[in-house]
Parts: C-alpha cells; sequence; structure tokens
C-alpha cells in the first residue's frame, strides 16, 4: 500500500502550462482521436528488469523490442488502432516447475523470445471537450494469442478490453483517465474467465514549448477473492519520463517502476512518434 501511495502522488503533480493530447510514452489513452484522414505511428523499446510470468513460472529481464502502434483517423470522431511488437526477448533467471503450465516451455536455454501478442481496437469520441466539459470517448479491443505457451511468454488467450475515457486540460494541463474491464481467457483452462478493471490516470505539463514532462499510473485489478487466475492477477505500473515534440515527429523516454508484487522491479521506455496525412476520408 505504501508503493501505491507514492505512486500516486508522484503522478498527480501538475503545472500552470502548456500540455498536448496524451501518447507514448503513456499507456493511458487520451480521449481526442488521430484526425480523419491522418496516420499516426509509435515505435520504441521497452527494458524490463525482474518481468515475471505467473503461467509458465518464468521470471527475468524482459527487452521488448520494435514495440510497434498504428492509429488510423477514420473520421472526425473515430480512429483505429493496431498494437504489438516485432519481438519479446527474456533473460531468464528463475524458473517454477510448479507453475501451471510449465510443463509445456520448449526452452531449453537461459533466455526465450517470441512475437508480441497484437491488439486491435478502435476508439470512439462523442462528447467533444469544451468550455466546463471534459471530452469523453469509449475504446474497445480485442486481443490475439500471437505469443505462444511453448515460449513461456504467452498465454495462447483472446482477451476482451472495454473502456470510458475521459480528458480535460486545466489551467494548461493535460489530465486522462481511462476506467473499464477486460474479460481475460484463463490460459490453465478452457472454460473459465476472469473479469478484471482496468484503470489509468496520467497527466502533462510542458516545461517550454515543444517539450513536456509526463506521468502515470496504470494497471488492472483483480476483484476476485483467493487466489487469482495465473496470468490475471492484480497489476500497476509508474511511468514517469518526457517528450519532446519537433513538428510531426515527437521523441519520448519513461522511467517504470512496478508497483505490485507482479509487476517488474523498474524498466525503461523511449520511442518515437510521426502523425502524417495519409488517405481521404470520403
Amino acid at each position: 500500500m505504501v508503493r501505491i501511495a507514492i505512486a500516486v502522488a508522484a503522478v498527480l503533480f501538475a503545472a500552470v502550462t502548456p500540455a498536448a493530447a496524451q501518447s507514448r510514452p503513456l499507456l493511458t489513452e487520451d480521449a481526442e482521436t488521430v484526425p480523419a484522414g491522418y496516420i499516426l505511428v509509435e515505435a520504441g523499446f521497452d527494458i524490463e528488469r525482474g518481468a515475471i510470468y505467473p503461467v509458465s513460472g518464468l521470471e527475468g529481464n524482459l527487452t521488448r523490442i520494435g514495440t510497434l502502434g498504428l492509429s488510423f483517423g477514420v473520421s472526425s470522431i473515430a480512429e483505429v488502432q493496431l498494437d504489438g511488437g516485432v519481438r519479446s526477448q527474456l533473460g531468464i533467471t528463475m524458473r517454477d516447475p510448479a507453475a501451471p503450465l510449465a510443463h509445456m516451455l520448449d526452452v531449453p536455454g537461459e533466455s526465450t523470445g517470441d512475437f508480441e501478442d497484437l491488439r486491435i481496437g478502435t476508439k470512439v469520441r462523442y462528447v467533444h471537450e469544451g468550455p466546463g466539459r471534459p471530452a469523453v470517448a469509449i475504446r474497445f479491443s480485442t486481443k490475439l494469442p500471437n505469443a505462444s505457451n511453448e515460449s513461456g511468454l504467452g498465454r495462447d488467450t483472446t482477451d476482451f478490453h472495454f473502456g470510458l475515457l475521459v480528458a480535460k486540460t486545466v489551467q494548461s494541463v493535460r489530465f486522462a483517465a481511462n476506467g473499464g474491464f477486460a474479460i481475460m481467457g484463463d490460459a490453465t483452462r478452457g472454460d473459465r474467465q476472469n473479469d478484471v478493471l482496468e484503470y489509468g490516470l496520467s497527466v502533462a505539463r510542458a516545461v517550454r514549448p515543444g517539450v513536456e514532462l509526463v506521468g502515470e499510473i496504470n494497471g488492472r485489478i483483480n476483484p476476485r477473492e483467493g487466489e487469482p487466475i495465473p496470468g490475471t492477477e492484480t497489476r500497476s505500473m509508474l511511468r514517469l519520463g518526457g517528450r519532446a515534440t519537433r513538428g510531426p515527429v515527437r521523441v519520448d523516454g519513461a522511467f517504470l517502476i512496478g508497483v505490485t508484487e507482479f509487476d517488474p522491479n523498474w524498466g525503461l521506455s523511449a520511442g518515437v512518434t510521426w502523425v502524417f496525412r495519409g488517405f481521404n476520408v470520403p
């Protein structure tokens, strides 16, 4: 609880300077959408120390190479999103042979790798931000099981996510909040699922034109009593970093801190975002 309190306090800093809508390195979604006919491309890498995979029993240092996000503005209020990654590589420091699917592992060495799970979704803004009111949107997506059980990095389940997104600029500081749920399949049984609560709270402040400090706390809560279904445990990550924008390109970096016992101890994230006109909307 102390770590959670510190994380929340660290994220909720603010100052009266201009701030833009949220994107990398944050995970919390802004309620605003990509303009019609535009394409937003995000690419980067993450490093996590002490990553835990309860389903396979693996623990180690994770490198996510070529994390990728694509958002297509298909109308003035909607966008289509694709999120995934080229490669995840785990340097194994510990194995738990008693883990539910440890017997399925095909990892003879001290490292394992696989593709990232692909997430396909849509965001629709139905309230535009105005004086005295925030922007409001909904987002729903499906996670596809690209990462396999045999690598130890996947769960081979298809999950569904739904969230309500709210964002508002208050005294030139941009706040965004997400709340929703996810229906996550049980990787150990085919006849059971766990419905978890998802949340995110982020803030961005500009320190000079084109340069921002950003922070967030983002995660999920397992509402089940007793032992959680493996792979659906309560998790939460704190991200603190910055980003710099020049024209249509933005570079970013962040320091990651795990909040729960199932999160990595710490990590780093860096990447770039590019927005450009891609097509005409009828």
